[in-house]
């Protein structure tokens, strides 16, 4: 069982080769679950403990954000809503959060959500309508991404291990801001004000691109931004291709031009957006949701051009025996590794309200029985 941390493992791999087994990778793993393996509790503060549970796991790389969402979780602990909750309360001192009910993921119309004390959330408000509110909006403050975690892992990465920089939203952000409905409307209008967020959004997240590829225990950056229903993109590929594409296009070039990857996360159905996803040079798209993607066929559409990660179902590391996760993986293995481009994770992220055992099921079975040799 190979467990030593080794990037060329990941890079063999996103090349259609075989290295000494098959990589596993994930873009998010719970705290919970860290806490649970190394016997101990890991908080976001902590990064050698975080350091220590993905090289032992069996990971070739640590993901540490660096951008104005986290992936997973858009309330408390992503940049924009930090600033956007210090705002919120500087305007009403009096505002509290009483811990209403959980957010819908929906956005809302207009600026102020029901539950008022949770009105600076994202997931429940929407906050730029008009180019007055967009032209007031404090976009210098979204600028000021902290690259501390990123640049203190250099001294704290194992040999052979790199770390990836995680950025996002691009698309998922934006229409934040303005409420589905309203970004929905001005699609069809081309509004000024749509391309204008989109723009001002976009050069926050590349601002960062050169900082984070200078770094050499950097592997790469991972574009977290869902751009699909289970049906299909949420929008139409025409809009993706105007408005968000250009700037990932952009963001491929420089990561290969530094000798680094760029990776994509995605939930939904993804076939209409392959074609897309190879032309602006993408390495790796995550996690092939298996909801509604056969990730067998999908490796047989992109032909060596795109590598595959994922897609042990989220429900089954919640619901299923160990012994199910062990023969999904086995499967997996078998019809999906053959020929590289493919490493294996979840069908999404480890939560925590994934089975600790389920997990160590799927992590266990990856390396004793994904040896390519």
């Amino acid at each position: 069982m190979q467990i030593a941390p080794d990037w060329n493992r990941v890079l063999k791999t996103v090349k259609f080769e075989e290295p000494d087994r098959v990589p596993m990778s994930e873009v998010l793993i719970a705290y919970d679950i860290q806490s649970q393996f190394l016997g101990r509790t890991v908080t976001p503060e902590d990064l050698p403990a975080q350091v220590e549970f993905w090289s032992q796991a069996g990971y070739d790389y640590i993901p540490i954000t660096v951008g104005m969402m986290e992936p997973g979780k858009v309330t408390e602990n992503s940049h924009v809503s930090k600033i956007l909750k210090k705002l919120h309360e500087a305007d009403d001192p009096n505002t509290g959060d009483s811990g209403g009910p959980e957010a819908t993921g929906q956005p809302s119309d207009g600026g102020q959500s029901k539950d008022g004390d949770k009105s600076w959330n994202l997931e429940v408000s929407s906050f730029i309508h008009d180019m007055r509110e967009f032209e007031a909006f404090p976009w210098d403050e979204l600028a000021k991404l902290d690259y501390s975690k990123l640049r203190d892992l250099a001294a704290l990465l194992p040999e052979g291990m790199k770390a990836i920089g995680v950025s996002g939203k691009i698309f998922t952000l934006t229409w934040m801001l303005m409420g589905f409905n309203d970004f929905a409307m001005s699609l069809v209008r081309n509004s000024q004000l749509l391309a204008a967020i989109f723009e001002k959004v976009a050069q926050i997240q590349y601002s960062a691109v050169d900082t984070i590829l200078a770094m050499p225990h950097v592997g790469g950056i991972w574009a977290v931004d869902d751009l699909a229903y289970n049906s299909g993109p949420i929008v139409s590929v025409k809009h993706l291709e105007k408005y968000v594409f250009p700037w990932y296009k952009e963001i491929a070039k420089r990561c290969h031009k530094a000798g680094k990857l760029f990776f994509l996360h995605s939930d939904g159905k993804l076939d209409a957006l392959l074609p897309s996803f190879i032309e602006m040079g993408l390495d790796v798209i995550q996690p092939i949701d298996p909801t509604c993607n056969e990730i067998a066929k999908i490796k047989k559409k992109v032909d060596g051009k795109l590598c595959v990660v994922g897609n042990v179902p989220n429900d089954m590391l919640q619901e299923a025996q160990p012994e199910d996760i062990k023969s999904y993986v086995r499967t997996l293995l078998s019809e999906v590794a053959p020929g590289g481009g493919f490493m294996l994770g979840s069908g999404n992220s480890v939560p925590d309200w994934a089975k600790f055992e389920n997990y160590q099921a799927l992590r266990e079975t990856a390396l004793s029985e994904g040896a390519y040799r």
